[in-house]
């Protein structure tokens, strides 16, 4: 029975890629959270296609042509079974909130008292919330996913996007 239990569900991450040449500048607590990010991804996910092969999949990330691109590949195979690229104009917004309120937070953790560090971190989390729903509505009958799986995927995005 255990064994059974371990059995990968089809509808997951199974690999995680960021394209190197995409990311840019970022600053270690960025990168951290882009490596946090994937760790919690692979560890627990919903992904699936919608209209596509099962999964288990492989997912990269890339900027082309200043979009957000999605190279899905089925686990055993190499080449990508679906590709989507979103623009990234939607999440500008957020994005520059979001990162306006981490670097907030990451001074406040050095000397801010617990209160004023409690409410950057609430701010971020509303902000990464509204990242991951805006980006499960706009990869909506593409790909479904769960709040969690969205979230880490924006926070992924945030890594592409920010320059810095």
């Amino acid at each position: 029975m255990a064994d059974e239990e371990k059995q990968i569900s089809p509808s997951r991450l199974v690999d995680v890629s960021i394209d190197e040449a995409s990311i840019g500048r970022i600053s270690p607590e960025v990168d951290h959270e882009r490596q946090v990010a994937i760790f919690d991804l692979l560890e627990e996910n919903v992904f699936e296609l919608v209209d596509g092969p099962t999964g288990p999949y492989k997912l990269k990330l890339l900027m082309a042509e200043q979009r957000l691109c999605f190279l899905i590949s089925r686990a055993e195979s190499t080449g990508p079974c679906a590709t989507f690229m979103l623009s990234l104009s939607p999440f500008r917004s957020v994005v520059k909130d979001y990162f306006m309120v981490c670097e907030n937070y990451f001074d406040a953790i050095k000397s801010a008292p617990p209160s004023r560090i409690e409410a950057l971190d609430m701010g971020r989390r509303a902000l990464h919330d509204e990242g991951g729903k805006l980006l499960s509505e706009r990869l909506e009958g593409k790909v479904a996913m769960d709040n969690a799986t969205a979230r880490r995927i924006f926070t992924l995005l945030c890594a592409l996007h920010w320059r810095g």
